[in-house]
């Protein structure tokens, strides 16, 4: 990820109208800004998980995210897993290890990628 073209900008996430995406189980709310050029777009976004939620794909994009609340449970292709709660990230580079996301309680996150 490269940052550029992007002038200083301020977000009030609570004025992004969020996209609902259904999970395997569950559901995600999405309020997500795009910024920089067309050559090196980056997406912010604040996602909350439902309570149960199982992504219903394995993720190879890079990414930087943060918990804000609840618990995430990321799950690796090689059997590994993380859980993160308030105040944890993780960190990952585009195609470097195939991620799966999931909650039981519910979780909302900060992410940049």
């Amino acid at each position: 990820m490269k940052l550029s073209s992007i002038p200083f900008v301020t977000t009030d996430w609570s004025r992004i109208e969020p996209t609902e995406h259904a999970g395997e189980t569950g559901m995600a709310l999405w309020r997500t800004q795009h910024f920089g050029d067309e050559s090196q777009p980056v997406r912010v976004r604040v996602v909350e998980y439902s309570a149960g939620y199982l992504a219903d794909h394995w993720c190879q994009k890079g990414h930087v995210l943060f918990c804000l609340e609840g618990e995430l449970h990321t799950r690796l292709e090689d059997g590994r897993s993380f859980v993160l709660t308030p105040g944890m990230s993780y960190q990952v580079a585009d195609h470097a290890e195939a991620h799966q996301s999931s909650t039981p309680i519910g979780a909302k996150l900060f992410i940049v990628d």
